[in-house]
């Protein structure tokens, strides 16, 4: 669907995006994570054409973005819906007039632009708000206006460039869970752009990490929050806090068997006591995965991580 390889970008003698290389498929949900100047919002507009890139390639639908003429990028473009932070609705036209605005500007004919708006304004929970201007609108109504006009000419991707970082958290999650609808009902790909974590463990298939254009991570999410590397747990500023003396084994639960009580079963067939330093469950994309650090004596080491071997759990030593 998406396919970015060895993609560099500069701005002038400065290099925004280094040596990129990722697949998106069909129907994914594709986050694009990082903290300002990441160079993640120039990734995604180089996916929709407002970006030249440099050496290298990114492909959608197996069309090369830097070979297209003008007109063909025009063309292009009517397949890529795009969402912003601020909304980008025009104030003097209603709610109606601004999801028919694509459509008019193509020459599609009265008819279908009245039953298409109707269909995505239903779609989006705003069949009421037809003739309502933007400033009677709140902030979460006003980016379900900005989904269905970017969805009125049927594209196959979606992007989204920080989409609810304006927003509080209850108007956040249900314009996620929107975006989760139409990913199903549509079966079309999203691709989002944010710096906020909570957004990507809720509705994130696969995510990308970038810190000053480069790739710190990129996987499943479920693998990225799971078992983090040095880089991730720097990026989601994570200290770990454990006991100097014994030895601190970390202990991951993957959506499988975050409830299993491992730790009682473990306990009681060793006839040992662990010290449990901390734990935590969370909900990454609709499935709860979790981990736990517990302390031990040093002699007790070879046994217990024999026994953690054995039953195949995730596991490090800290």
């Amino acid at each position: 669907m998406i396919s970015i390889e060895n993609l560099h970008k500069y701005y002038g003698d400065i290099k925004v995006l280094n040596d990129i290389s990722i697949d998106i498929k069909k129907g994914e949900i594709f986050a694009i994570v990082g903290h300002s100047g990441a160079g993640k919002s120039t990734l995604l507009r180089c996916i929709n054409g407002l970006e030249e890139y440099g050496d290298g390639s990114l492909k959608v639908n197996d069309k090369e973005i830097k070979t297209l003429n003008k007109n063909e990028l025009r063309e292009f473009r009517k397949n890529i819906g795009m969402i912003f932070q601020h909304f980008s609705l025009i104030q003097r036209k209603t709610v109606y007039e601004n999801v028919a605005l694509p459509l008019e500007l193509w020459g599609y004919d009265k008819d279908y632009i009245d039953i298409k708006v109707n269909e995505l304004l239903a779609l989006v929970g705003l069949d009421n708000k037809l003739d309502s201007y933007p400033k009677e609108l709140s902030g979460g109504q006003k980016q379900r206006v900005a989904i269905a006009r970017a969805l009125t000419l049927d594209p196959d991707v979606l992007l989204s460039d920080e989409a609810t970082s304006a927003l509080d958290p209850n108007t956040t999650t249900s314009i996620l869970n929107l975006l989760k609808e139409i990913n199903e009902k549509l079966n079309i790909t999203i691709v989002l752009v944010t710096h906020e974590m909570e957004v990507v463990k809720q509705i994130a298939q696969k995510a990308l990490l970038l810190e000053h254009g480069n790739i710190i991570g990129f996987d499943d999410t479920e693998e990225l929050f799971l078992k983090p590397d040095e880089k991730m747990k720097h990026f989601l500023g994570e200290n770990e806090v454990v006991p100097h003396d014994g030895v601190n084994i970390k202990l991951y639960f993957p959506k499988d068997n975050a409830y299993q009580s491992f730790i009682t079963k473990m306990a009681r067939e060793l006839n040992m006591d662990f010290n449990i330093v901390w734990g935590k469950l969370e909900e990454i994309n609709t499935h709860i995965v979790g981990n736990m650090v517990i302390n031990i004596k040093e002699e007790e080491k070879v046994v217990v991580t024999n026994y953690i071997k054995e039953h195949d759990i995730i596991w490090e030593v800290l």
